[in-house]
């Protein structure tokens, strides 16, 4: 019998999936499962966890085609999951030598999972302790903070799917024992082994910190640690703003000078930081220097820009708000996503354009309501055209009302939740 100090392994994976999706499981799980061995020692617990709860699992394996080696491991977990009864694809991805390949290929993973998975919401990745450990120090040299030290949670949403991390609880050892004692198959990545990637080198540099005490567990404890004071700033950030901030129709975002210069600079970070990723939808948060240096401009009633924004003093209020620069060229039909966050079309506008008011539409518009942002600020907002006519600006009041969605969560629940 596989144990540990608090009970089998198959217990402790029942334990995390009743903690995470109980006590009304849904019908139907998928599970991301690359063919090593902490994803196959995953499928096989979810295989035998199944057995009680009466789950239906489908499988899907990523083929990055990096290695001549990656079909044939794609193939051997096809072959195991008919062993066991469950349905298995393989999909396709080929990096086009851009950017960082590391982070491509997560981005590209996340993205034909999210593709691929139909109607179940549900997707198990088999992160583990050990991945808790690497990704701490990997955080710990760019010099993160609480947010970056904080450990992965174990229930996250990404696009329309939630990703559930059972085994995060578990060591990459202890699972690749269950797959020997079960004789589940696997294989050993190379690149895993490879020094060229951070990564790689964070997993050799914890071989020689656990002599010192710092090994997996250590680290890993740190990070869930943290994780629990993330939550207690989160809280803190959103009383803060509910406090002293709030959301304009355009999607910017106010806050009170005077009061914002008082709180405490982390709050400020964070609050800041979280406004930056608001508005321009990007999705990693800025480097904490650049961070700080705008902060220290605008409290002294300047403005910078920073990730796709702006943020300026403004008598008594600092407002967020998109760089215009950054949606200049942007263009989209009536109806479709533009800038990541509007939806813009009505039922007696034809033949529209979606882009952005610009000085050209700032000028077309003769009486500008009072609520209507600066035009620092207006430039960016999205409206309808016809040729260079334009037609609707709902926050400019132009056009017909309702034709403006926003889609994204509102600010408060985003400080709690991201």
């Amino acid at each position: 019998m596989l144990t540990a100090s608090n009970g089998t392994l198959d217990q402790r994976f029942s334990d995390a999936m009743g903690e995470m999706l109980g006590p009304d499981f849904p019908t139907e799980i998928a599970l991301a499962v690359s063919g090593g061995g902490d994803s196959m020692a995953m499928l096989s617990l979810a295989h035998n966890w199944t057995r009680v709860w009466g789950v239906t699992l489908k499988v899907v394996t990523i083929d990055h085609g990096l290695r001549a080696e990656s079909a044939a491991e794609a193939e051997m977990v096809a072959r195991e999951c008919a062993t066991l009864g469950w349905s298995h694809d393989t999909l396709q991805w080929h990096w086009d030598g851009q950017g960082n390949l590391m982070d491509a290929a997560r981005r590209a993973r996340l993205d034909l999972i999210d593709g691929w998975r139909g109607t179940t919401r549900h997707v198990l990745m088999a992160h583990t302790r050990d991945d808790v450990a690497e990704t701490f120090l990997l955080r710990l040299k760019r010099g993160s903070g609480v947010d970056g030290l904080s450990a992965m949670a174990k229930t996250r949403d990404v696009g329309g799917m939630r990703v559930v991390r059972p085994c995060l609880e578990m060591s990459r050892a202890e699972l690749r024992h269950y797959a020997r004692v079960l004789k589940t198959p696997w294989v050993d990545d190379p690149s895993n082994d490879n020094p060229s990637y951070d990564r790689v080198k964070m997993r050799q540099l914890l071989h020689g910190l656990e002599e010192v005490g710092l090994g997996i567990d250590t680290l890993s404890s740190t990070a869930e640690r943290l994780g629990r004071a993330q939550v207690a700033l989160r809280a803190r950030a959103h009383h803060v703003w509910c406090e002293l901030g709030s959301e304009c129709e355009s999607g910017d975002l106010l806050l009170d000078t005077d009061g914002f210069a008082k709180i405490e600079r982390d709050t400020q970070l964070r609050i800041l930081a979280e406004g930056l990723g608001f508005v321009s939808g990007a999705e990693y948060r800025p480097r904490a220097d650049a961070l700080e240096a705008l902060l220290d401009r605008v409290l002294s009633g300047g403005a910078g820009t920073l990730s796709g924004c702006e943020i300026r003093a403004e008598r008594s209020k600092i407002r967020v708000y998109r760089e215009y620069r950054a949606v200049e060229a942007l263009t989209a039909d009536a109806g479709d996503l533009w800038d990541g966050r509007w939806r813009l079309g009505h039922d007696t506008l034809s033949e529209v354009t979606v882009r952005a008011l610009g000085q050209a539409g700032w000028q077309q518009v003769k009486d500008k309501p009072d609520t209507a942002p600066p035009y620092h600020a207006a430039r960016s907002l999205p409206a309808l055209w016809q040729g260079d006519r334009l037609v609707a600006c709902e926050t400019m009041g132009v056009g017909p009302e309702a034709c403006t969605k926003r889609v994204r969560l509102g600010f408060a629940e985003r400080l709690l939740s991201h």
